[in-house]
This record gives C-alpha cells, structure tokens and sequence, in this order.
C-alpha cells in the first residue's frame, strides 16, 4: 500500500510541522528506536522505522495503537458504526463515568471511541479530569473523518515492527543498548513560572519528573545511546540541560483552548551527540 502514515490522532504537542528539522538533527545512523512518550507518533510513523520501542502513560492511547497493530480491520468497521451528532457524542463521552461498565467494553470498542471523540471533540484537545474520564466538548465539525481506513493499515504495517509498552517512561531504559536512538516529547515545562506543570493524564508531570527525566537522559548518555529532547524554551530546560547540545527551534501551536495561546513559540531540541 503506497503513502505516507501519519498520526491516528491529533495530538497536543504534536510534532507533525517540526518533522523536517527534527529529521534534520537525529543521528546520522542508529541501532534501534524509542520514543517513551510517543504521543500521536508524528516522528515515528514518519521514519517507520524496522525494531521500534514506543511507550505512553496514556493507557487508552497504547491501546489504540495495540488494536491498530493487532485489529485494524475490526476497528474500521467499529469506527464506521460511530455518528458525528451532538448527543450521540456525549452518549459515547459518557460511558467512562461508570468504570466498572467502560472496563467491560472490548479493546476494539475502546479504541474506537478514542479516535471518535479525538475526531468530533472541541479542537481535538484531548483532555481528562482528576477521574481520568474525558471532558472536551463536542466539536461541531461538518465532516470529521472518523475512519480514514487507508491510514489505519498504514499504521498497522509501521507497528509490526515495534514493541508497545504501557509504562512509566523510566520503565524502557532497561531495554536501552549502545547505538539505540531515543527520541524524548515529553509533557512540557511551561512558559512562565506561575503556571502549574502540564498536566499528563490523570497522573500529572510534575518538576520533580522533569529531573527525573534529566536522570534518564545522562542515563542514555553513560549507555552509549543517542537521545534528542523536545521541550519548551526556559530558563529552567536551558540551566537543566547545559552539559548538552542545545539548539533552538520554533514551532506553531495550534491546539489550545484558548487562541491568544496559538501561535509559533520558540522550543528547545536537546541531543548528546552532532556539532
């Protein structure tokens, strides 16, 4: 099947317009691929890469890419039996409010209620509250495409080749060898000091995980892999990150709630390796 992937799910912080600068600054050669907060996989659909590690916390996102991996025909036809009305879509936002229920649905059923709502929802902002249960409006687009079939085998083919894990991120490293590529978009710090620390599901990723984070990139470093780190333009990243290649870069934001929040914003790509 000829075509390009891309990501099944709009995603916030999604990388799909830094594409070419971040192909421009990955290694010129690697073993193997990881990304533990892979997120709607722009980069890693793009380059679909032959042994790939993928990992989020987001346990209904690993889920998607599992039935995309395992069932994709199964899910078309799910995703074809969903309806973008107003009511049908608080219907199916609903069915998380009674966990003992949603946890009955099958992971076919899931994953297409997860890209149903990521579809028809508010500015396709995928977010949840402390309950972890979704609570984005509906969208009132005209026509959503909620099942674009050629894309789904697309992506099916591209996870073949990639273990899927539904963990902590500081879980992978264990897995880490000399010569492997690690790509990190984790949650970012955010832009002024009197904001809280992006919320990442329902666990939240705090200060403290930013330094855990650092941990983790000297802990590839002393492994002998190569690491590239998205995060946002800080004083906080730019003094965490000194001992390593900095480059700044400048990205468009077009998923906020808010649109005075839209707009290019400067980022940061953090590497252990390249001039």
């Amino acid at each position: 099947m000829a075509g390009e992937p891309k990501p099944l799910v709009k995603w916030v912080g999604g990388k799909r317009q830094l594409l070419k600068e971040l192909k421009k600054n990955m290694p010129k050669s690697y073993n193997r691929y990881f990304e533990p907060f892979v997120g709607g996989g722009a980069l890693f659909f793009s380059l679909r890469p032959k042994e790939a590690f993928i990992n989020d916390y987001n346990e209904e996102l690993i889920n998607l890419y599992r039935v995309v991996k395992q069932k994709p025909f199964e899910l078309i036809e799910d995703l074809k039996k969903h309806k973008n009305e107003k009511e049908y879509y608080y219907k199916i936002r609903g069915l998380d409010r009674d966990p003992l229920s949603y946890k009955k649905l099958s992971d076919v059923k899931r994953a297409g209620r997860f890209v149903f709502l990521n579809k028809t929802c508010f500015n396709g902002l995928y977010r949840v509250n402390k309950k972890n249960e979704f609570n984005s409006p509906y969208g009132r687009y005209k026509n959503p495409a909620i099942c674009d079939e050629k894309n789904i085998l697309l992506c099916s083919r591209v996870l073949q080749n990639s273990v899927i894990l539904n963990e902590d991120f500081k879980e992978i490293k264990k897995e880490i060898k000399k010569g492997d590529f690690i790509y990190l978009d984790p949650p970012y710090v955010p832009l002024n000091q009197t904001s809280n620390f992006t919320a990442y599901t329902d666990r939240g990723f705090d200060k403290k995980m930013q330094f855990e984070l650092k941990e983790f990139c000297d802990y590839i470093d002393r492994a002998g892999g190569y690491f590239m780190l998205s995060n946002s333009y800080t004083d906080f990243v730019l003094e965490l990150y000194r001992d390593y290649r900095i480059k700044t870069v400048t990205a468009r934001r077009a998923v906020n709630c808010k649109a005075s929040r839209r707009g290019s914003v400067k980022e940061l790509l953090i590497r252990n390796y390249g001039q």
